[in-house]
């Protein structure tokens, strides 16, 4: 669970440094559509992160489920090139360096702490990795 809480907290603070790229941008430079799906992502994403540091037991799955799929969230979102109203299109767009930096790390993180989440699935109460029971089979 360790690798889980750390991941946690370096999630939780790539969330914030997008969060603050997008105020730096203007929020009127995104449609509703972006901002409310993003305001739930961090919602979901700041449960996840509360579980992970309760070493809560539901904490490993819900990690897993939104670590991975707000990294893909987010990468349709931003790096993309514009499909919808659900897009906030980089590519293209002249946009600063710095969105493209703290975008980046948020994927990462995400995906990090996913990993994590499903790293901990397979592994016991006290980090060992739970294997299927073996059975004899003898002819």
């Amino acid at each position: 669970m360790k690798g889980l809480r750390i991941t946690a907290i370096l999630y939780g603070l790539a969330i914030a440094a997008h969060t603050a790229d997008h105020f730096r941008r203007g929020i009127d430079a995104i449609t509703p559509e972006v901002f409310w799906s993003g305001i739930a992502a961090t919602v979901l994403a700041a449960v996840a992160i509360g579980l992970a540091l309760a070493a809560n037991r539901y904490a490993a799955p819900v990690a897993a489920f939104v670590g991975l799929t707000h990294a893909i969230g987010i990468a349709a979102v931003h790096l993309l090139p514009r499909w919808s109203a659900f897009s906030d299109a980089f590519p293209g767009n002249g946009v600063a360096p710095i969105s493209w930096v703290v975008v980046s790390l948020e994927i990462v993180a995400s995906l990090a702490f996913g990993i994590a989440g499903v790293r901990a699935l397979s592994s016991g109460p006290r980090g060992e990795t739970v294997l299927p029971a073996r059975r004899d089979v003898r002819c």
